[in-house]
């Protein structure tokens, strides 16, 4: 479960540089334009991000455009991965974090946009991301799955999951 953080993980044993997160529009993509780079907790700084991007355009991009655009970035954040997976030789390499950004925009799209809710949607979807219960455990580590498409999916799921503990929340909270 948390064997992509230990010592001796792929990501550590090939570390990707900014020359590389730049060296192509696939593997800037993949890494958010370089976030997925930063240390420690590259998932992290990926997140943080997308969430800042999400919270600086809330008021001047619509729900449908919203929907548009992960949509979009969805198909196109499994291509980089798949891409950028294989130029790295790591399938699902710490650096890529498109994946964190489009699952976060998810999530903050069905919670208030007050500052409070959108840490608690930041903190649930970094939570159940790292944890990765099913289905999200599945696409990390089935070996169908070893792809772009998973990388995505499984971001997807945690993304999922947030939502409804956060729905919930919302309900009791009323």
């Amino acid at each position: 479960m948390l064997d992509k953080y230990s010592s001796s993980s792929p990501s550590k044993l090939h570390p990707m540089s900014l020359a590389f997160a730049f060296s192509s529009g696939w593997h800037m993509l993949a890494t958010f334009f370089g976030a997925g780079v930063l240390r420690p907790a590259s998932g992290t700084w990926g997140t943080l991000a997308g969430w800042l991007l999400f919270y600086a355009l809330k008021d001047v991009v619509s729900l449908a455009a919203w929907c548009c655009i992960i949509l979009v970035t969805f198909f196109a954040g499994a291509k980089a991965c798949e891409i950028t997976g294989q130029d790295i030789q790591v399938h699902d390499h710490s650096s890529i974090v498109i994946d964190e950004v489009f699952a976060i925009w998810i999530v903050q799209l069905t919670v208030p946009h007050a500052l409070a809710w959108q840490m608690a949607a930041f903190a649930t979807f970094r939570f159940f991301d790292i944890v990765k219960f099913q289905p999200a455990r599945y696409f990390d580590t089935a070996p169908q799955w070893q792809n772009g498409m998973g990388v995505m999916l499984d971001d997807l799921a945690a993304a999922l999951q947030s939502v409804v503990l956060l729905g919930i929340a919302q309900l009791v909270l009323r």
